[in-house]
């Protein structure tokens, strides 16, 4: 499955645009390599986003992409979850 539309399908992001514009935007790693809105998410990955102040690590445990809303936590697991602070230069 694309990257793109796990990122959608399991809720990290809502909209699959937004998911598309943050992969392109160099926030996304996939077992710490760049990842491309089209590269392919496999069970086992690790894929790490920045979104914000917030670096979150998560482990792909299923590529279903017929799930429903109460069942989209099943398909990943947090590793890790930090807050960056973000440098401020005076």
């Amino acid at each position: 499955m694309r990257l793109d539309k796990y990122l959608k399908i399991c809720r990290i992001i809502k909209r699959r645009t937004v998911s598309k514009d943050i992969i392109l935007f160099g926030q996304v790693n996939i077992n710490n390599h760049k990842a491309k809105p089209s590269s392919n998410v496999n069970i086992g990955d690790q894929i790490t986003l920045q979104l914000g102040n917030k670096l979150i690590c998560i482990e792909v445990l299923s590529t279903n992409d017929k799930i429903k809303k109460e069942e989209a936590l099943s398909l990943y697991k947090i590793i890790s979850e930090k807050e960056i602070n973000p440098s401020i230069d005076s």
